[in-house]
């Protein structure tokens, strides 16, 4: 069996107000130590981690290990029927299906209580390994949520360069750009509004404003924010929770404009100076040379048929009698007639 009582349930509602639209579904995990929560946004670019410790819970009952799966849209609609002074209660027996969520409230001796069915959800428990950062920005959680939501109308990124002087916050549009420094002040009577760097070496970083913004809306949870980086590794916001856990948001740096368009030319330059591959040749069909040239040009067979046949096919056919023998003359029934031998003088014939 499981069940968690925690007097302050508004601390149930801030939470799930700032993970529900950057996570759909995820996995609670219960055990001995602590309940806890991990999960990436839909797009897999960022990761969040929460933990609520057993010793900040008024009462803590944990026999087994535990997961449960919840969609944290419809777990954030359970916990708004509470007040923010209400008690809050969750309860699960083992081998059901289903979560309770008990409110209390003392001033008004009302209890209510709603069940909520559980999700089977497939998700991998990624190990977060313990990283030294280079450079660790403490500030105001209220001045961090400002700073976001003002970049935000300039531009899409934002680029946190943290040096000497202090961290930077620089972004660029279409209508121009801007810039925000926030330098070191621990000399503040409060020091929750006091900004502390502790940098081994500067870094800057390029990351995507709509994750920074929305890791923005846990700032109820804390006063202040931790922004823990490294020139290879992601950020790290975390927001502490009244001392008994944290909530803390992982985001992957952006690749900026400028290395992007590098990096393209490096990929299309060695293909701009690649020779041409040679055409592959075609071997042709290893024929006779009479089947080769019967192949390439069509012949024609002319009909086979005897000479004269031939003749008589391409010029009409002139019949010419054969002289006759008697004292030399040519026939009369010929149409042309030779010239004659006698004395060297041509025929004349008289024509009326």
């Amino acid at each position: 069996m499981f069940e968690l009582r925690l007097v302050e349930g508004g601390l149930l509602k801030k939470i799930l107000e700032s993970l529900k639209d950057l996570v759909n579904d995820a996995n609670f995990d219960c055990s001995a130590t602590g309940f806890s929560l991990q999960a990436m946004d839909s797009s897999h670019v960022a990761l969040v981690a929460f933990l609520l410790r057993a010793e900040g819970f008024d009462h803590y009952r944990c026999d087994r290990n535990l997961t449960m799966g919840m969609n944290l849209g419809n777990m954030a609609k359970m916990l708004k029927c509470a007040a923010n002074d209400d008690i809050v209660t969750i309860k699960a027996d083992d081998g059901t299906d289903t979560v309770t969520f008990m409110f209390e409230n003392p001033s008004q001796d009302k209890i209510a209580d709603f069940e909520m069915k559980l999700m089977d959800i497939d998700s991998e428990h990624l190990g977060i390994p313990e990283a030294e950062f280079e450079a660790i920005v403490r500030m105001p959680s209220a001045e961090y949520a400002r700073i976001c939501r003002d970049l935000s109308s300039i531009g899409d990124t934002v680029v946190i360069s943290v040096s000497k002087e202090g961290v930077r916050f620089s972004t660029r549009g279409d209508i121009g750009t801007a810039n925000i420094v926030c330098r070191q002040n621990t000399s503040l009577d409060n020091p929750e509004d006091a900004t502390v760097i502790e940098m081994e070496k500067p870094v800057t970083q390029t990351f995507a404003l709509r994750y920074m913004s929305s890791f923005a809306k846990a700032t109820p949870l804390a006063n202040q924010v931790t922004i823990s980086m490294s020139s290879e590794l992601p950020v790290v916001v975390e927001y502490k929770i009244a001392e008994v856990g944290y909530l803390r948001f992982y985001l992957a740096p952006k690749i900026e404009e400028e290395e992007e368009n590098a990096a393209a030319q490096l990929e299309t330059k060695p293909k701009m100076q690649a020779k041409p591959k040679p055409k592959p040749q075609v071997e042709p069909i290893l024929v006779e040379e009479s089947e080769l040239v019967e192949e390439t040009k069509p012949k024609v067979e002319p009909i086979l048929t005897e000479e004269s046949e031939f003749v008589d096919e391409r010029k009409p056919k002139v019949e010419i009698k054969p002289e006759t023998e008697s004292n030399g003359e040519a026939d009369a029934s010929v149409e042309t007639k030779p010239e004659s031998e006698t004395n060297g003088e041509a025929e004349v014939m008289d024509v009326e």
